[in-house]
Order: structure tokens, then sequence, then C-alpha cells
């Protein structure tokens, strides 16, 4: 019999999130994720929500070599790889990433959060230390969570960005039989970017391992989209790269961990996820491989998506709002309390226009915001539309005068 108790529980504090009006609505869309989807209930709205930086989601060349791998390999492999089999996509893939990345290897994981979560407990052992940067995502916290509980490592944070503290805590651990520092490349909730280079300096001063994540940078940044490494021109200088393939890379699903090929072997053996989970489903394999295919050869869409962001930032700025400084598409609007962010992202929906309202606990007390995402599939005529929507709705909420 169904636990009453429990049910009415849950009830009640799903009232409470809608009493405080932090409650999640989802949207259902009719058609695939681009600049303009059909949206059920609303018709054609313009997103600027969407990780879907380069406009693969719906990219023919990208559609086409997912339906291919469906059809070639079928739906999936129905095991593990080491118990079932390995579909070559997923090795053609692997090198592909390994390439773009700047690495020797890659494996790739059903997800990006199973990539940082299988990691950190794979390399880490008992007298190890973990750093990790105060505003990583929440993947790899977690990923150090797990870590510390089945290895017995130590872990720490530093400041965001506070090289200084970073170098306090590690001399803190001089004693540590491994120093590993864990860093996003670009911070998904502030559109910031790590201080790669003094990171690596850091680390060689402390003999640490630098583990980046990044997934809001691979097909980002870089003069080729090939993320923070390319961005700050040290490519090939950081230990251990993870990221994603549900953003930039076709939008699915998937994430990977890039370095040296001992370190994928290693995971092959050790990693919880890779072991006791399928892989990533052919079809997923064969778009995303299509998807650094056509990155590789079309590397004026990260210069459009470069244009694009710096134009909207320039524009949201004349308009009277004040977003978080950055060189990367996400713009983010700080606007003070959490309901306050999903208020503004109810009236702007209303006009149209799909931008995610964040509050805590994603971000700090007082500190939600309309978080602004752009595509390199955007037109002018798109950001100029969003921004005098964001406008309006900004003066009607006495955000700007």
């Amino acid at each position: 019999m169904i636990n009453k108790n429990f049910v009415s529980s849950l009830q009640a504090s799903i009232q409470q999130l809608k009493d405080e009006k932090v409650y999640k609505q989802l949207n259902y869309l009719e058609s695939p994720q681009s600049a303009h989807v059909k949206m059920e209930g609303r018709g054609d709205v313009l997103i600027l929500s969407s990780n879907n930086y380069l406009g693969f989601c719906d990219e023919p060349d990208v559609v086409d070599a997912g339906i291919r791998g469906l059809q070639k390999f079928g739906a999936g492999t129905g095991s593990v790889r080491f118990i079932c089999g390995t579909f070559t996509v997923h090795r053609e893939l692997e090198s592909a990433l390994a390439k773009l990345v700047g690495t020797e290897a890659s494996l790739t994981y059903v997800s990006a959060w199973n990539a940082n979560e299988g990691l950190t407990a794979s390399i880490a052992q008992e007298g190890d230390f973990v750093i990790s940067d105060a505003l990583n995502h929440a993947s790899i916290i977690d990923s150090m969570r797990l870590a510390k509980s089945i290895t017995k490592c130590t872990t720490g944070v530093y400041a965001h960005s506070d090289m200084d503290d970073l170098r306090t805590k590690l001399r803190g651990a001089k004693s540590a039989r491994r120093r590993i520092i864990w860093t996003d490349g670009v911070f998904s909730m502030e559109g910031s970017v790590a201080k790669l280079p003094e990171i690596l300096d850091i680390a060689r001063e402390h003999d640490a391992i630098v583990v980046m994540d990044d997934s809001h940078a691979t097909g980002v940044l870089g003069k080729t989209g090939r993320g923070t490494a390319e961005h700050f021109g040290v490519l090939g200088e950081v230990d251990i790269i993870t990221s994603t393939l549900g953003k930039a890379l076709g939008g699915a699903a998937g994430g990977f961990v890039a370095g040296a090929t001992a370190l994928c072997d290693t995971l092959t053996q050790r990693s919880r996820p890779q072991l006791f989970s399928n892989a990533l489903p052919p079809t997923v394999a064969s778009s995303a491989l299509a998807s650094v295919n056509f990155l590789t050869s079309h590397p004026d869409r990260v210069k459009r998506l470069r244009d694009n962001a710096s134009y909207f930032r320039g524009a949201i700025q004349e308009a009277g709002f004040k977003p978080l400084a950055g060189e990367t598409p996400i713009v983010p609007i700080i606007v003070g309390e959490t309901s306050a962010a999903i208020r503004m992202s109810d009236m702007l929906l209303a006009q149209g226009v799909f931008v995610t309202g964040f509050g805590f606990p994603v971000v700090p007390q007082g500190e939600a915001r309309v978080r602004c995402q752009i595509s390199a599939s955007h037109s002018r005529d798109d950001l100029d539309r969003a921004v005098a929507a964001i406008t309006s709705v900004g003066r009607q909420l006495r955000i700007i005068s």
C-alpha cells in the first residue's frame, strides 16, 4: 500500500514552493531546439536559455548522422561496454574528442555528470588532497564528496578565482601524497572564465594535477572552439579535461574525460559509471562525432557566436542593465531575489522570449538572475527583439529606469 503520509509531505513541500513563487514550471517544445521553437500552448518562441551555442541541435549534418548511426548500430549496446562490446563509433568519437581538446585520449560517458562523478574517486586515494573553486558545478562538488567517502582523501575549497587562496590551501596540503585542483573552464552561472594560466603555474609550483570541466567552453572558446585551453594558448598543458556533448556538440546527451591514455585506461578499469552503466547510445555518439567534424570544418560558427555575444552584451548594457562581466555567450542579469527572477522570466515568456530565471540554491541568496545564453543561430533581429523585450520587462519591474 502506498505510504500516504510520504506523498502528503511531498505535496506540502511543492505547495510551499508555489506559495513562495519559486516553483519551476516545465515548458514543452513541439519542434527541434533552435533560435526559435514551437512551444506547446504558446506558438513561436525565441530561445535565449539554451546551451545550443553553435546551433548544432537541428543542424542537418548532425541530425542525419544520428539517424545513420541508429540504422547502422541499433538503439544501444544493451549492457556495459566491457561486457557486451563497444561500437566502433565510440572509438571514432573518442579519438576525435581527444584531438579537439588536445589530449592523448578520451573516454565517453552517458552524461558529463557521470564523467565528473566517476573521475575523482577513480584517481584520488587516501592521503590525497582535492581542492575545488567555490563556484564549481554541482557535479564536481558531488564527485569530490563521493571520493572523500570512498577513498578517504581530504578535500578543500578556495574562494572563487582567488589564486592567493588557492596557493595558501595548497601550501597547507604540502604533506599530501597527491594534490588535485578542480576548476570549471567557464563558470555557468557567472559566464566568467577560469584563470587557467595562473592555475597551471600554481600547479607546477606545488606538483599538483589540474582537472578542468570545460562543458561551457568546448565549441565556444578559442579561435576554433577547442575550449578554455585554446583561449589562453595552453592547449595540451591541462592534465585532465572533462566536458559535455549535451551543449555545443549536438546538444543531445553524453560527456567525456580526456587526458593521458593511461588515465582513460584506468577509468575503463575503475570508474563506476563506466563499469555499471550502458555506453552512450550510438545515435548520440554518431551525432556528436558529426558535430566535432562540422566544428572543425566550419570555424566560422565560433566567430559568429562570439560576434553575437559581443553585440548582445553591448546592447543590454546600453539599455541600462549591468550584466556580470565576461567574454562568453553567458550573460547573467542580476535581479536580486529568486521570486523576481522567476517573475521576470514569466513576463518575458509572455512576450515570446524564453529566458530562465535562477535563484537559490543554484546561486547565492540575493543574487538571483536571468541567464541569457546566446547562440550562433541567432540573427541580429532575434537579438534586437530579445533586448527590446528584456528592456520593457526590466522597466516594468523597476530593475532599470
